[in-house]
């Protein structure tokens, strides 16, 4: 067996271990605004319950481990007191994921993850409309566990009103595992899903993805493609050309027959083709040939 002194090992190694060894975690899908108004989104798996009387969640934005710098989540908490906490279930996992990429200061996540803002009844920032379970919450303390990069900071949270979703609720008015299709966070790419196991999830660019805020309407508002497909199609920083999506069109009877026919359904079912394997440009230039 590996034994190993923490002190030993870079942070970023001993983060690794921790992450793919405590594992799966639940997510905190933290909503914040600013002391502007301004909303901010992201998700933390440094995540519980830890009271029920009174009701207690705690999560831990951490501060980045290659620049010591702390997170918009963090800094609003600490200046607003409040937040939301929704749940993550499969439906929005791509969106979520899509959230967390590093957007400037004053970029709404909520927009570019293509998720819908809802008013919050007690407190101020938004609630994620597509979450099964959303917690408002008020900030009773937050603890700095340290100074330097990869420290975490305990964000304590008391409920103060909780929205659940009827659609996942079983007979006896309790939450049904299978219903709500939680999805947990494991080490490097992967996440686990309740009822199915283990899969992965691309993590979000370096650099910033388009959003899903410009990705054209029609797309936007297709009747075949998911929140997740979107979430996948707004993880990209740079579209394919007009002339690169014709050409990759032409090059394919499938799809000439597809575009000649000129039904957007089974256009949007052959997208979803391309994105069940993960090939997100192919996916993009079908979507664009008639752009």
């Amino acid at each position: 067996m590996l034994s190993i002194d923490p002190k030993d090992i870079p942070t970023s190694k001993l983060h690794g271990y921790l992450l793919g060894a405590v594992a799966p975690r639940p997510i905190a899908f933290a909503s914040t605004i600013d002391t502007d108004g301004n909303p901010n989104l992201s998700p933390f798996s440094f995540f519980n319950v830890f009271s029920a009387n009174p009701p207690i969640m705690i999560f831990s934005p951490a501060r980045r481990v290659r620049n010591n710098t702390t997170k918009h989540t963090l800094e609003n908490a600490l200046q607003t007191k409040e937040v939301v906490i929704n749940i993550v279930n499969y439906e929005i996992v791509q969106q979520m994921s899509l959230s967390s990429t590093e957007y400037p200061e004053g970029v709404n996540e909520f927009e570019k993850a293509g998720l819908t803002m809802l008013d919050s009844d007690m407190v101020r920032p938004f609630r994620v409309a597509e979450s099964p379970v959303q917690f408002e919450c008020k900030v009773n303390e937050v603890i700095a566990l340290g100074q330097e990069g990869g420290a975490g900071n305990l964000i304590i949270c008391e409920v103060v009103k909780l929205h659940v979703a009827e659609h996942i609720l079983d007979a006896d008015g309790g939450i049904d595992p299978f219903k709500i299709d939680q999805v947990s966070r494991m080490g490097g790419n992967w996440y686990s899903r309740a009822k199915d196991g283990a899969f992965t999830v691309p993590k979000p660019l370096s650099s910033l993805g388009v959003g899903v805020d410009n990705i054209p309407k029609r797309i936007r508002n297709s009747k075949v493609l998911t929140g997740n497909d979107l979430g996948m199609l707004g993880n990209v920083e740079q579209l394919p050309t007009r002339e690169e999506s014709r050409a990759f069109v032409e090059s394919s009877i499938e799809l000439k027959s597809i575009v000649t026919a000129d039904d957007e359904a089974k256009l949007h079912a052959k997208v979803q083709e391309y994105l069940k394997n993960d090939d997100v440009l192919s996916a993009w230039k079908v979507l664009l040939h008639k752009e």
